[in-house]
């Protein structure tokens, strides 16, 4: 199969026919011979570049997450155009993997032995990334700051060169468990959730939540996979268990199709909705606010549709930052939130690095994070690593959603504080 890449001095997309896309963004490749001693020794890192790979799903049923890897893609732009770190240019090679594991292995393959970058970044899903987990780390490849919430990438003493970024799905799942058993006294709960790792994590930690309660409970568990065309027929049985309660785990196609039956069925449940899918313009637009009324889901970045951050400096930087690199991007939509905040700790992360970007160093460096504030994080959520702890962000914060906004309530939950 045929990739096209572009090098581009602003920000450019190639789509193939086979939806393959590669963002390479660099000013001048190739210019300037490498004067730093570790040019010789890390493959992808040159004087003038430093090679980053990442796969998305751009095609395919959870393609409203391409959006990520378009935005940080901008935002290497604008640090490019800001002269880069530490001299050099970031160049982000970036293909569209459509969600499939056997994809995801070819693409990361090409990225590593043909592409030959540095290290990967936030590539994105639990069963794609699981698919690549045994071979990167087997390659010794830095897998930094994972867009996938599973519990296994916090794992350094098994996998020392993976590492997640956002809050652990079984976090979560805690986190909606104790909500329900202090707000539903008589809670008849229905589960849907996709039938894999990412499905199962988010269950585990909901009925670990539940503890003793959730054989009681839980009235029934419905699966759903990523070929489906729709969870119509799940939705459908979930109402007639009698389920009060609805615990949906999906990504954004099928959270939408969920919020929309749903409605359409008359079936008004406590509904809990997982943060990988609550985006405002991907998840909520698409189903309709007025259905989309009540529901409750966490935070832990700053929902950009929120008038309450109008002002907050934060917020701005990111408004004027998506106006001039990604002006085509949605300014509704979370994961734009979500790729620039990831791509601002991984700057961090390499600026911290020095001159030194052996790979041994870059993880050293990422596990080296101390209460590190991002513009676009909920006020007193802070990223912290070390070296026996690879879940970046720990905190959250549950929402309703009021008809027209995400409404913030209760504490900030911490998962490093049990």
């Amino acid at each position: 199969m045929k990739v096209h890449g572009v090098q581009a001095r602003g920000k450019e997309e190639i789509m193939t026919r086979r939806r393959i896309v590669t963002l390479a963004l660099v000013a001048a490749l190739g210019l300037a011979v490498p004067t730093s001693p570790v040019s010789a020794e890390t493959p992808g890192v040159t004087g003038t570049e430093i090679r980053i790979g990442h796969t998305n799903p751009y095609s395919g049923n959870a393609s409203a997450y391409g959006t990520i890897g378009k935005v940080i893609a901008a935002y290497f732009t604008k640090v490019n155009g800001e002269g880069g770190i530490n001299g050099r240019k970031i160049n982000f090679i970036t293909y569209d993997d459509g969600y499939s594991p056997p994809k995801t292995v070819e693409m990361v393959r090409r990225l590593v032995e043909q592409d030959q970058v540095a290290f990967l970044f936030n590539t994105l899903g639990t069963p794609t990334n699981s698919a690549i987990h045994k071979y990167v780390n087997a390659q010794k490849i830095p897998h930094l700051f994972v867009a996938t919430g599973a519990t296994k990438w916090g794992d350094p003493q098994h996998f020392p060169w993976t590492m997640g970024w956002q809050p652990n799905y079984q976090t979560e799942g805690h986190i909606y468990a104790r909500y329900v058993l202090k707000n539903v006294p008589n809670a008849r709960i229905g589960i849907l959730y996709q039938n894999d790792d990412y499905g199962k994590d988010y269950v585990k930690g909901f009925k670990d939540g539940l503890g003793d309660a959730a054989k009681k409970l839980i009235v029934m568990e419905q699966t759903y996979e990523t070929s489906d065309p729709t969870i119509d027929s799940q939705i459908v049985n979930l109402k007639n268990s009698g389920a009060n309660v609805f615990f949906n785990v999906t990504i954004p196609k099928y959270a939408a199709q969920a919020i929309k039956k749903s409605a359409e069925i008359g079936w008004k449940p406590l509904h809990l909705l997982n943060n990988v899918s609550n985006s405002v313009g991907a998840v909520l637009k698409p189903a309709g606010f007025q259905n989309s009324k009540d529901i409750v889901s966490t935070f832990y970045l700053k929902d950009p549709t929120d008038p309450t951050w109008k002002d907050d400096q934060g917020y701005r930087d990111w408004l004027a930052f998506m106006k001039k690199y990604y002006p085509e991007g949605d300014l509704a939509d979370l994961g734009n939130v979500f790729g620039y905040t990831a791509a601002q700790g991984l700057v961090h992360v390499l600026k911290q690095c020095g001159d030194n970007l052996s790979r041994e160093n870059i993880m050293k460096q990422a596990a080296s994070i101390k209460n590190l504030s991002l513009p676009m994080l909920l006020p007193g959520i802070k990223v912290n690593t070390s070296p026996t702890d690879f879940y970046p962000i720990e905190q959250e914060q549950l929402a309703k959603f009021d008809g027209e906004r995400w409404v913030l309530f209760g504490e900030i939950y911490d998962a490093g504080k049990k």
